[in-house]
């Protein structure tokens, strides 16, 4: 007697670059939606919990987010006194505002999203990464470009996070030194921002540009690093400030703030794991050294590119 022929799995690949990438299985997709700006889905992985891709690049995970929003919002507030108000640029998951709303004396986090289709699939499928913060009333939903928003507004943030796609196409003017400017000025005397300055491993050139436009900007630079499972490689983040410095704190005093502050549920982020986010191997600190040109409004990045305009990824089991 023969057995039924199994189902033929589906997979989907993000080409890193052109020898090297990343697949997930893809065991039911539960929505697809090409908005204005970008094609967003999400499905079901074994490993992952529900995914979220934009524009073919895995963006966060139920089982992983905590692996960058944890980082990109803690290690920065962590260091400055007392965060009351914060601006998330991009971020339509919901997850850096579900990591703000634990600060003890948040009083607003304003979410400045290009596209309110990722908000409301993050709604609707993604629970267990926004936590309801969209419904939190210290949340305040802005849809639109976040450079006319800071233009145009003379509002003041203790933190800025920048949980932005890639750097390709327009999202690339979300990584120059104009922009950084922008997000400077916006900040209190002693504030924060964060930022994701791309791999060490695919993405060397990306992250000397982005590195110079932000040191050409804010005096104080600190970038960290770790792996990040869902981007299938090491990931480097950065913060940046005009006086508040992470590296100044001891493990102990990190612990210490957190205990004070009230901040728990967290799944990362303490006083060693702060450490060593920013201990960085001798490669990287090479790369970072290396002399580049800032990244300016209107330039592009060879080697990060959009992938519909690759050749197509064929996965092959077996």
């Amino acid at each position: 007697m023969n057995n039924p022929p199994a189902a033929e799995a589906r997979y989907v690949a993000e080409r890193l670059n052109a020898d090297f990438g990343f697949y997930l299985r893809d065991c039911r997709t539960l929505a697809r939606q090409q908005s204005p700006w970008q094609r967003i889905e999400i499905f079901e992985n074994p490993q992952f919990g529900r995914v979220m891709r934009i524009d073919d690049c895995f963006m966060t995970s139920e089982q992983d987010e905590f692996f960058y929003h944890e980082p990109m919002t803690h290690l920065p507030a962590i260091a400055h006194p007392g965060v009351r108000r914060a601006l998330v640029v991009g971020g339509g998951d919901g997850g850096a505002a579900e990591e703000l709303l634990k600060l003890p004396g948040i009083e607003q986090v304003v979410l400045a999203e290009l596209d309110g289709e990722v908000i409301a699939l993050a709604r609707e499928w993604l629970a267990t990464i926004h936590r309801g913060a969209f419904d939190d009333p210290r949340l305040q939903i802005r849809l639109g470009d976040a450079r006319e928003l800071l233009a145009q507004s003379n509002e003041r943030f203790d933190q800025i996070v920048l949980d932005l796609t890639d750097p390709f196409g327009p999202a690339v003017e979300l990584y120059t030194v104009e922009f950084y400017q922008s997000c400077r000025r916006a900040l209190n005397p002693g504030g924060v921002i964060s930022l994701h300055l791309g791999s060490p491993i695919h993405l060397g050139e990306t992250m000397t540009r982005i590195t110079a436009a932000v040191r050409a900007v804010f005096p104080i630079f600190r970038p960290y690093l770790h792996y990040v499972p869902l981007y299938g490689t090491l990931w480097c983040m950065a913060m940046a400030s005009d006086s508040t410095d992470p590296a100044r704190l001891a493990a102990a005093e990190v612990d210490a703030r957190l205990a004070a502050r009230g901040i728990r549920d967290l799944q990362l982020y303490n006083g060693a794991m702060h450490h060593a986010l920013l201990a960085q191997p001798n490669f990287v600190r090479e790369l970072l050294a290396r002399p580049a040109l800032p990244l300016r409004s209107g330039d592009t990045l060879i080697e990060t590119r959009d992938p519909a305009l690759l050749p197509p990824v064929r996965v092959v089991p077996g």
